[in-house]
């Protein structure tokens, strides 16, 4: 069945309601998340002379945006819950866009990487072509984006107060090919686990 606007607007509503009503306790639980695998495997991939020019994409309270501007890179923070958007800026001192990701406004050619860390797993599935065409088109020419989602059997639907879609492997190749991505490597999360106890799967992609 096709979501029609006011169901977007209920999946997109509620889901940050949910992050707004626990951005504290979701700082607590998150802060100490290492993600090194994750950055590295965007940073790695990316051509040319840095800093770079990152958006972390879904930033959250800033983690990340904090390890991004050590590391000596121009990091933008894109974030749809105005608690965490508000959070993210004073962790961080990084520019923090609140925007939705069903209703993106991105400059077009301007970022060499996109970092989306536990956050595209939010959008539903049919909307996902437009929305991974519109981070094509942020991208500059041979950028990279990398992205890490709860894996699945490419259900759909609400958990605890969030929409997710929970795709496979394959799936989410389809959709990233679909949209004039190249497969630069896949991973699962967390490391040095059995494939049944690692339910993240981490891809990294070049704009083609």
């Amino acid at each position: 069945m096709t979501a029609q606007p006011e169901d977007l607007a209920q999946i997109t509503g509620k889901t940050l309601e949910h992050y707004n009503a626990r951005a504290a306790d979701f700082w607590e639980g998150t802060r100490g998340h290492d993600v090194t695998q994750n950055i590295n495997a965007l940073l790695r991939n990316i051509r040319g002379t840095p800093p770079f020019r990152i958006l972390d994409l879904g930033c959250g309270p800033g983690r990340d945006l904090v390890a991004f501007r050590d590391l000596g890179h121009h990091a933008i923070g894109l974030e749809g819950s105005p608690q965490f958007a508000a959070m993210a800026r004073e962790h961080s001192g990084c520019e923090v866009w609140e925007q939705d990701f069903l209703a993106l406004h991105l400059p077009g050619g301007h970022f060499n990487g996109i970092f989306a860390n536990a956050s595209l797993f939010h959008v539903p599935r049919q909307e996902l072509p437009r929305v991974l065409g519109e981070l094509h088109a942020a991208l500059k020419s041979g950028g990279v984006l990398f992205a890490s989602n709860p894996r699945g059997n490419n259900e759909e639907g609400w958990n605890r107060g969030r929409y997710g879609a929970y795709h496979d492997l394959e799936a989410w190749r389809a959709f990233m090919r679909a949209a004039a991505f190249e497969e630069l490597e896949h991973y699962y999360r967390p490391p040095g686990l059995p494939l049944e106890q690692q339910p993240w799967l981490a891809t990294v992609w070049r704009k083609t």
